[in-house]
């Protein structure tokens, strides 16, 4: 397996289209896409090319915003962005907001950054519908190739009891994010009844590996893996339920 970083010249505004620029900068570095390659882009310039960036001028931050902003030493604005993007707030402690967002992800500051924008005074929001996203960039990469290419679009989350963050998928295309192996049998014929594999989350954490966040390679091309190939793939599988989740809703007994 190869994971190929691309590098992007410039900065993506609003109206960029992402589909031309990353199959020219494909050609700057004389790669071609293969059938069963899987491009992996960061949700950052996607949100950038969507206009997701906003001016906290703009923004008027809620007394509840105001409030939660005195308490943790943000900006008021920052948080107002934070709670607009939530449909939950899961846990405030040490400086820090998890918030479910209106995605169903749970994550920090519910994905609001600040990183790698040219102004100062902006802050950027998570795609509206990555898997959407995900889909049309899946569609006009087979348009203009004629290469039936997988498509994720990465975030950098924490996890739960490990220090670190790791790209996990927010958006998918084209193939199968989860690979079950329920109901098979392991190497010694015991019968396996909850092994998951989450594919689309390990393929955006291993094109990670190259995806320099402060050096103009918010893409890269993993090749090689083999994968289930899926027309009406989305992220969402990847999602645990609410009900299912024992420390938000422990069960009783």
């Amino acid at each position: 397996m190869e994971v190929i970083p691309v590098r992007v010249a410039g900065d993506i505004v609003a109206g960029s289209r992402l589909d031309g620029i990353i199959l020219g900068a494909l050609a700057e570095s004389r790669v071609e896409l293969a059938g069963a390659d899987v491009v992996v882009i960061a949700q950052k310039i996607v949100s950038k090319a969507e206009g997701r960036v906003v001016d906290l001028d703009s923004v008027k931050p809620s007394q509840r915003a105001r409030k939660l902003a005195l308490q943790l030493r943000k900006d008021p604005r920052i948080v107002e962005l934070i709670l607009q993007e939530s449909k939950e707030v899961v846990k405030i402690q040490n400086g820090i907001i998890i918030t479910e967002t209106r995605h169903g992800l749970v994550c920090a500051n519910s994905g609001v950054d600040q990183s790698n924008l040219a102004g100062r005074d902006s802050a950027v929001l998570l795609p509206k519908d990555p898997d959407a996203s995900a889909k049309k960039l899946h569609a006009l990469f087979l348009k203009k190739t004629g290469k039936d290419v997988a498509v994720i679009i990465t975030d950098t989350f924490g996890r739960p009891f490990r220090e670190g963050q790791v790209n996990v998928a927010i958006g998918v295309a084209g193939l199968r994010p989860i690979k079950s192996y329920i109901g098979k049998k392991d190497m010694f014929g015991r019968k396996l009844h909850v092994t998951e594999i989450a594919v689309a989350d390990e393929i955006a954490s291993a094109a990670e590996l190259v995806m320099n966040k402060s050096d103009g390679v918010p893409v890269a091309i993993v090749r090689g893996l083999k994968f289930d190939k899926d027309d009406r793939a989305s992220a969402k599988p990847l999602v645990r339920p609410k009900k299912n989740d024992l420390f938000r809703h422990p069960k009783k007994g």
